[in-house]
């Protein structure tokens, strides 16, 4: 009786230590190292440092249908579906290494119909009465509890580490709503350009074959030679094949659409056909400081979360060195008679702590715990990479969207240029103080122009949705 007391006092004591530190390594977020105060080059074209003011960033475009698109995706993309699954699992997970803290109770009852053996060694060497019995019932309900008591933390770093795991699950499902919302917008405006420079195209051969007609006209009344024709028409044909490549890229543009919406190849086509202006930039595009950047960046902080479940689970190795304390108790009702089985002598119990501790295990746990560390050290090596990886991003995609906007400004003054050199060749070719050659030089230019501000006004916006996507905007909801 006395060794059951010290027992019951040593599970006491653990009940008490219970609340003290675990094994292994506590977790410190890193401080990431040469992160710059501001930007290199903080560039023109309305971009600024001040803080980002709206996760719904694609709202700047000010065009109801993108707006209608992102909705759309983020309600019923397959992927990002998939993703929040995956978080679902994930939480599901850390409630099941919260409850591992916790006693468990189970409930049982039982009914049997026995019968002892006549012949059996002990009831047959005994003379018994002709009516004992050997036949009968016996019904039992009760309770069992057990409680492993959670002395060097390994319960709680497995919590630790699930519960990482489950942030990090949620950092996977924002990035993947970044990404989609990103894509979204990147189709809608490659298909808002397509339809622009489908435009250009046709028009162009609309008004080269008004020329081709004047030019053949000039020479059936001999008042030019065959050669003018012939170019006019050599301009047309290369006019002309430019248009099915742009309605290719108009149809794509809207199948990708529809595949992100989890919708068929046609399902928008009804929707979308009808040309619309590509989004313009708004003109003040915050960007916020460098560090925001990694506040926001939903891949960077995933990357933090799985180096704190790396972490966590260096300790949850270690605690295998140590012994495990349970408390464990029975308490039931036991009966051969129903009529019985309520009564105080039914009851039956036991109370009392078990000991485990692995005596040998041939270098497993250490070598469980080198491989937990090597682990630690890969995911700190992760988001160290993942930290330059969002800087560069930011910084490339600054750099291109001012790139950018300062070849549109030069390129709406070619076409303006090309535009009165247009007007001017068509003149003089009028009055026979230019030949043809001139007129087609000067048409091709005015071609080539606005087919190029239109693809730089498409690709100027998707500059601009690739910065809010480096950024990390957008997840915030």
């Amino acid at each position: 009786m006395r060794w059951n007391w010290i027992l019951l006092g040593a599970a006491a004591a653990a009940l008490a230590a219970a609340g003290g530190c675990a094994v292994g390594p506590d977790y410190h977020p890193p401080a990431p190292a040469a992160v710059p105060a501001t930007w290199q080059a903080l560039p023109g074209g309305g971009v600024t440092d001040r803080q980002i003011g709206t996760a719904e960033w694609w709202k700047g475009f000010g065009d109801p249908m993108l707006n209608s698109l992102v909705g759309r995706a983020l309600a019923s993309n397959p992927d990002l579906r998939a993703v929040e699954a995956r978080l679902r699992q994930s939480r599901a997970v850390r409630e099941m290494s919260a409850a591992g803290l916790r006693p468990t109770l189970d409930a049982s009852g039982s009914y049997a119909k026995e019968k002892i053996s006549r012949n059996q060694p002990l009831f047959g060497a005994l003379p018994l009465p002709p009516n004992f019995p050997y036949k009968y019932s016996v019904y039992q309900a009760g309770f069992d509890a057990s409680w492993e008591i959670d002395i060097f933390g390994a319960k709680r770093r497995a919590l630790e580490a699930a519960t990482a795991d489950w942030e990090s699950a949620a950092e996977a499902r924002n990035d993947a709503v970044v990404s989609l919302e990103a894509e979204v917008a990147r189709d809608y405006v490659e298909l808002r350009g397509s339809q622009r420079r489908l435009e250009v195209a046709r028009r162009n051969v609309a008004s080269q074959q008004q020329t081709l007609e004047l030019t053949r006209a000039r020479f059936e009344a001999g008042l030019a030679s065959e050669l003018d024709p012939t170019r006019a028409a050599s301009l047309l044909a290369g006019l002309q094949a430019a248009v099915p490549a742009q309605e290719a890229a108009v149809t794509q543009a809207m199948y990708g659409l529809a595949a992100l919406l989890g919708r068929e190849p046609g399902a928008l086509v009804a929707e979308l056909s009808p040309p619309s202006p590509i989004p313009p930039v708004p003109p003040d595009v915050p960007v916020g400081l460098p560090a925001d950047l990694l506040r926001r960046r939903p891949d960077v902080r995933r990357a933090e979360r799985q180096l704190a479940a790396a972490t966590a689970r260096i300790g949850q190795a270690k605690a295998d060195w140590f012994p495990r304390l349970s408390l464990n108790g029975d308490a039931g009702l036991e009966s051969v008679s129903v009529e019985k089985w309520f009564e105080p002598n039914s009851l039956f119990w036991s109370l009392g702590p078990s000991l485990q501790w692995r005596a040998l295990d041939f270098g497993r746990v250490k070598a469980e715990v080198a491989a937990q560390t090597a682990a630690q050290e890969g995911a700190l090596a992760a988001y160290e990479e993942a930290v330059v990886a969002a800087l560069r991003d930011a910084e490339d995609a600054l750099v291109a969207y001012a790139r950018g906007e300062n070849r549109r400004e030069a390129l709406a003054r070619e076409l303006a240029e090309d535009r009165r050199a247009v007007a001017m060749a068509d003149g003089l070719y009028a009055e026979g103080q230019v030949n043809f050659l001139s007129v087609l030089d000067a048409r091709r230019s005015l071609y080539q122009a606005e087919d190029q501000v239109a693809a730089c006004d498409q690709a100027v916006s998707i500059d601009l949705i690739a910065l809010f996507k480096a950024l990390g905007g957008g997840w915030e909801k």
